[in-house]
């Protein structure tokens, strides 16, 4: 017998008897909040990010004024141009660094903790771009906008990987002084269309 069968006898005989079915109480939600949209600005700037609103024909103009001249990676089916951006080709950590600013759509945003979710489909690109850069400005439209977390679990693919923002990165020492920008982007700027 293989140790693999070993232990998977052991567990079985560990779980016999066990009833399989174990009812799971519905996750708590929170209360009805009004205009969700409204309550995702509101969460999103206490956590120190600005937040733009527009038409979604004025994106890519919000977009190059908030990335200005700086080096910016783009994913390129993101459909947005800005100059002197560049698409994520595997750049390494160091070589990120060396960019100013990423821009990324988001999966879904959470009206009561003013969170934003990507699951990293092309419009979002690789995990690591949304990490280094200093500045990432994410695209939300107003329709991914959630009430809560239950809400935002139910349209994500848990097979994906996934990436929680709520503002920008930061942490506080044992006197709570607090530093932005350590394990992240310093400053997160939300696109909200619509």
């Amino acid at each position: 017998m293989s140790a693999r069968d070993h232990i998977l006898r052991r567990v079985r005989t560990a779980l016999d008897g066990v009833s399989p079915a174990v009812e799971v109480p519905p996750a708590p939600r929170a209360p009805d909040r009004g205009d969700l949209v409204a309550l995702f600005v509101e969460r999103v700037e206490d956590y120190r990010a600005v937040v733009t609103r527009c038409a979604a024909d004025e994106v890519e103009q919000v977009v190059r004024d908030v990335v200005g001249a700086a080096r910016v990676v783009v994913p390129p089916s993101l459909g947005i141009a800005v100059d002197d951006a560049v698409g994520d080709e595997g750049f390494t950590a160091t070589e990120l660094d060396g960019f100013a600013a990423v821009v990324t759509r988001a999966r879904v945003g959470i009206a009561e903790t003013g969170t934003i979710v990507l699951d990293h489909t092309p419009d979002q690109g690789r995990r690591a771009i949304t990490l280094v850069p200093d500045l990432h400005v994410c695209v939300v439209d107003a329709s991914q906008v959630v009430a809560d977390v239950p809400d935002a679990i139910a349209l994500l693919d848990p097979a994906r990987p996934l990436t929680w923002i709520s503002g920008p990165s930061a942490t506080s020492d044992i006197e709570l002084d607090r530093v932005e920008g350590v394990h992240g982007p310093r400053t997160l700027h939300v696109v909200l269309v619509g």
